[in-house]
């Protein structure tokens, strides 16, 4: 595992259930201008859901991918795993996106 995804891995384990972070925020809060860096992380996440990389989506609030995929049943999970933590999710968007997201910390 490189340092990089390390430290996103890290990152993203402090984002509460019930909220959500976007591909940027990780890259920014990483000093890393690489977005789709982030997408191949949480890709190749070897400890999911202990690193939720379901609730990484797009800066516009739509869902994005899930376990390499942008649709069918994984981005299904992604949805249920996403409302059962209380995210409300209409098509393919999070409602009240700015009220669920989670930004980090300057370091």
């Amino acid at each position: 595992m490189t340092e990089l995804y390390r430290r996103i891995y890290q990152l993203l384990r402090t984002v509460p259930k019930g909220h959500i972070t976007t591909y940027k925020a990780l890259a920014q809060a990483v000093n890393s201008q690489a977005y789709q860096a982030i997408g191949q992380a949480m890709r190749h996440n070897p400890d999911a859901p202990l690193v939720p990389c379901h609730r990484v989506v797009k800066s516009d609030g739509t869902l994005g991918g899930f376990m390499g995929e942008t649709w069918g049943k994984e981005l299904k999970r992604k949805k249920e795993l996403l409302r059962s933590e209380g995210i409300q999710i209409r098509g393919n968007k999070i409602v009240n996106f700015a009220q669920v997201l989670f930004t980090f910390n300057p370091t």
